[in-house]
């Protein structure tokens, strides 16, 4: 019998999550099938309610990753802590179908950080306020960061963000991103930052970027290096791609879903395959 699973989120078009899943199972030799499906905002309950014992699991991107909390069955403790999930695990046949939600972000980004040797951080900075910002907060939380920065726009739309830290028994330090000195500071000392704001709200930081040295990922992936990575790299920092993020948290899904180790390097050389030079 073919599996299905899928990428949820809105917009979707530019997902490269199938070409990393589809590498995989065909790695795996499983007869699985993964599409992309653009679902809203408030649409994500009528599309688990056609879910059946055919699915193996759901990856999920912005807006749902917060709407989803609210309506799967049971959510993995570290997940249930943050109240984001970006993965869904069917489990369990008819009758006894359970709904799992899991977040495979805080792998993904501790992982990519890891392949430019960032094992722990004591000055860490997130940009942004968003689902992948508590993401962000929890990964530098694993290594280490108890005073982790938040820079955001809007202090009042942080909440989730101070929450999650908060449950992780860290201390958060807000900064306004119209305060360019404070911003300054913070980047300029920071040994590792993840970005999680979109291309054109981070060009905006790079006009005014500091020299650094520390790393930065930036969890977008189109463009393949945003301004605020040229920046980064002219100023004397270390860049990772959002790419390699999105490598590491789907293959912590696959794993989720299939039960087996992921086949990182077929996934990869798939995801090398469909990438732009940059």
């Amino acid at each position: 019998m073919t599996r299905k699973a899928g990428v949820l989120g809105h917009p979707i078009s530019h997902s490269l999550s199938p070409v990393l899943h589809r590498a995989a199972y065909a790695e795996l030799g499983l007869d699985w099938d993964y599409q992309a499906y653009d679902v809203e905002s408030g649409g994500l309950q009528e599309f688990l309610a056609r879910v059946d014992r055919d699915w193996a699991g759901l990856s999920l991107t912005m807006p749902l990753k917060v709407e989803a909390v609210a309506l799967v069955d049971f959510i993995e403790p570290f997940a249930k802590l943050l109240g984001v999930i970006n993965t869904v695990v069917v489990s369990g046949r008819d009758a006894s179908l359970q709904l799992v939600g899991a977040n495979t972000d805080v792998h993904g980004i501790v992982a990519a950080l890891g392949e430019s040797d960032v094992e722990a951080v004591e000055r860490g900075v997130v940009v942004g306020g968003g689902a992948t910002a508590v993401s962000a907060v929890a990964a530098l939380g694993q290594l280490g960061c108890t005073r982790p920065t938040i820079l955001v726009r809007s202090r009042a739309r942080a909440g989730a963000v101070v929450r999650a830290a908060s449950a992780m028994g860290l201390d958060a330090r807000l900064v306004d991103l119209a305060d360019a000195d404070a911003v300054r500071a913070a980047l300029g000392s920071a040994e590792a930052v993840v970005s999680t704001i979109p291309a054109d709200a981070g060009a905006v930081l790079a006009d005014s970027l500091p020299d650094v040295s520390g790393v930065l990922l930036d969890a977008v992936y189109d463009p393949l290096v945003t301004p605020l990575a040229h920046a980064w790299l002219g100023r004397g920092g270390v860049q990772v791609g959002g790419e390699r993020m999105l490598l590491h948290q789907a293959g912590e899904q696959v794993r989720l879903m299939t039960g087996r180790l992921a086949p990182l390097a077929a996934m990869d050389a798939a995801l090398q395959g469909v990438l732009p030079r940059p």
